[in-house]
């Protein structure tokens, strides 16, 4: 059999060309806001992960220019041989202190992190045992490390408790979950795994990408929302979101770091990352230290905009954790992506999920919000939004 046979078969995607309803690869030629321009269209950006909106801050672009200037665009090297730089282990002791953890490792992408965090900790002998709406990236990491992965069905802790059970008492296990996760936008049960945890002699690892910024008192994530940040173990973060930048990071004791950094092939063997965005980073990281009011004020428009769904007859999956993912029930693919085009069309982006990322018959709208979003900007989505539901009610896969 021919190997490229499998390219000819995006049916959905080829399908969703031809009806001019494809949603994906919008160009933006603006900066990231609540409003951008995309495609010379004036648009109401929520269907981004700039939770903060400090990607357009004066102060985070001078300090990417800065970087620039002095260091360059690149490192040319893994962090491991001539690519660190001084601002790379400052950005590390700074976040390590900031998270309460003796260390930090910092990696060039958010999805290698997880890559290297969990095929570098776990290994043939071990278990992994995760929620079954993990990130694709813990997935992935799960994979490299060859350890046995379980999975337990969503928030089910009697079925992590089940999972736990049946791993022999001589293998390492390491509980692996999303603090908040990125479809659903509800929180993981930090309480009861941790509980678990100590139960059954497991580490506990919590992916807070859609956490940091965003939850706890001082945006510290889901730990602190909880407070629980000396239970976790590990911490895995990402700079794309609410830090504004690129990049990942990893926080934990100083030794199971040091293990990390000498043995994880996605640290070793990838080059660093860029003097830019690690400014980038450490000055959003000092705008969210500065400006605790950024998640309270995140939190206050989040909830805005999802009393003001609900009262406009809008379904959503609320899970009443108050995040700032806020997904809108479509049920079919097509029905969302034709949504999702006229709701581009009359100047709102939002993200359209379908199956097979979500169950068949489950397909969503996933919005997401920023602290600098305003409420005559959220009235006027909700207006839109309303209207093309109504539209699209009838059609069918």
């Amino acid at each position: 059999m021919d190997l490229f046979k499998k390219c000819g078969s995006l049916e959905i995607l080829n399908m969703a060309k031809e009806k001019g309803i494809y949603p994906y690869f919008h160009q933006l030629e603006t900066k990231q806001g609540p409003e951008v321009v995309m495609e010379g269209k004036n648009i109401i950006m929520i269907g981004s992960n700039n939770y903060l909106g400090l990607t357009s801050h004066p102060e985070v672009i001078e300090a990417g220019i800065k970087a620039l200037e002095k260091y360059g665009s690149g490192c040319s090297g893994s962090r491991f041989l001539n690519g660190t730089l001084d601002s790379h282990v400052a950005l590390e002791k700074e976040l390590a202190a900031f998270l309460h953890k003796e260390d930090v490792v910092t990696f060039s992408t958010g999805f290698q992190t997880n890559l290297g965090i969990i095929s570098s900790i776990a290994g043939r002998n071990d278990y992994i045992i995760g929620d079954k709406e993990n990130h694709a990236s813990i997935y992935d990491g799960c994979r490299l490390s060859y350890a046995k992965l379980l999975r337990y069905n969503h928030s089910d802790m009697e079925d992590l408790e089940r999972q736990l059970k049946s791993v022999p008492e001589t293998a390492g296990i390491l509980i692996v979950t999303d603090g908040v996760f990125s479809m659903g936008g509800d929180i993981c049960k930090l309480p009861e795994i941790v509980k678990l945890a100590k139960k059954y002699g497991a580490r506990v690892m919590v992916d807070d990408a859609h956490g940091l910024g965003v939850l706890g008192k001082h945006g510290r994530g889901t730990a602190e929302h909880f407070g629980l940040e000396d239970e976790v173990d590990i911490y895995m973060g990402t700079f794309s979101k609410s830090l504004a930048s690129i990049g990942g990071y990893m926080a934990a004791k100083r030794e199971v770091c040091e293990y990390v950094r000498h043995t994880s092939r996605p640290f070793i063997f990838c080059a660093s990352i860029t003097p830019a965005s690690v400014a980038c980073a450490r000055k959003s990281l000092e705008i969210l230290q500065r400006e605790p009011e950024r998640v309270a004020r995140l939190r206050d428009i989040s909830n805005y905009m999802r009393k003001g769904l609900v009262k406009a007859g809008i379904e959503i999956l609320d899970n009443n954790d108050g995040t700032p993912i806020i997904p809108i029930m479509t049920y079919g693919n097509v029905r969302t992506f034709t949504a999702c085009q006229k709701l581009f069309d009359r100047g709102v982006y939002v993200n359209p999920t379908v199956s097979p990322a979500v169950p068949v018959g489950h397909s969503l709208i996933r919005t997401s919000y920023m602290a600098t979003h305003t409420e005559e900007q959220m009235d006027r989505a909700i207006v839109q939004i309303k209207e093309v539901l109504d539209e699209v009610k009838d059609i069918e896969d």
